[in-house]
């Protein structure tokens, strides 16, 4: 018997609205697994504090939330090869003495996306340039995305992401600017929300697009998991799309973290019942 546990945990500003601790707590639980998740709020300015704080404890790892993901870079020994790529870092794993720095959005992202669609050969229109939104333009990019519309008031930072797919990978992509009301073309296969408009507790959000332009073939995601059935998704179906909620996301996220540090594959419905459980 052993009084000391192995600790993980997540640092983000909000953090109260972060419902990960449940799901992967659920998870070591199942699985008899003697860990500890920690959900800690976390100011931009004390980001440092806290990375050198869980190196100190012995933390075998932590995820990084809004807004740490592209700044926490700074406080890491390493990345992995899909951070590098993304420039964006939300699972930090220890390594030793190390702390390495990978990325799960975008995985979690297409493993969900693939239980409705697969990315292959598709046209996506991607909405938001920021840490999330890179990570999941990579990969849809990497599963194959035949051509991505990155949607982004910022042109800097929209361009900067379509330069990166066209760059370091196959995909065909383009910036365009996000004008009031953005129009989805017709020809997309794929919308993907992957901005923080919606998220608890201004949950009457919603972002600044044409719902008229939806169209039954499409498959709109939206990458906010509290609350799950944003507007959008509700203004999605009820134009005839099918719609990919950010919880079935999260879960594969935290299913792909657990086995960066455990080793285990960990069953994800046991994760989203955990959430179902909560109301979510």
């Amino acid at each position: 018997m052993t009084f000391l546990l192995p600790i993980t945990g997540s640092f983000a500003q909000p953090a109260a609205e972060n419902p990960t601790v449940a799901m992967i707590e659920a998870a070591f639980a199942h699985h008899g697994l003697d860990w500890r998740y920690l959900n800690v709020e976390v100011a931009p300015a004390d980001l440092g504090d806290a990375v050198r704080g869980a190196r100190a404890m012995g933390w075998r790892g932590f995820n990084c939330s809004i807004p740490h993901k592209v700044a926490v870079i700074d406080h890491l020994d390493g990345l992995g090869q899909s951070a590098q790529i993304i420039g964006a870092v939300n699972t930090i794993v220890r390594d030793g003495d190390r702390l390495i720095g990978e990325n799960t959005d975008g995985r979690g992202f297409v493993a969900a996306l693939r239980r409705v669609v697969d990315p292959q050969g598709k046209a996506v229109v991607l909405f938001g340039a920021g840490g999330a939104a890179r990570a999941v333009a990579v990969e849809m990019a990497l599963a194959g995305a035949a051509r991505i519309t990155i949607v982004n008031r910022s042109a800097a930072r929209g361009q900067a992401v379509a330069d990166l797919l066209n760059s370091r990978t196959e995909a065909q992509a383009y910036y365009r600017p996000w004008t009031p009301r953005f129009a989805v073309a017709q020809d997309t296969d794929i919308v993907i929300h992957a901005t923080s408009v919606g998220l608890f507790p201004d949950v009457d959000a919603m972002p600044d697009l044409d719902t008229d332009s939806l169209t039954p073939a499409m498959v709109v995601a939206d990458g906010i998991h509290n609350p799950p059935h944003t507007r959008l998704l509700q203004a999605a179906q009820a134009r005839g799309c099918r719609t990919v909620d950010g919880l079935a996301m999260l879960v594969q996220q935290g299913v792909i973290g657990i086995k960066y540090w455990t080793g285990v594959d960990v069953d994800p419905q046991v994760m989203r019942k955990a959430l179902n459980d909560l109301g979510l």
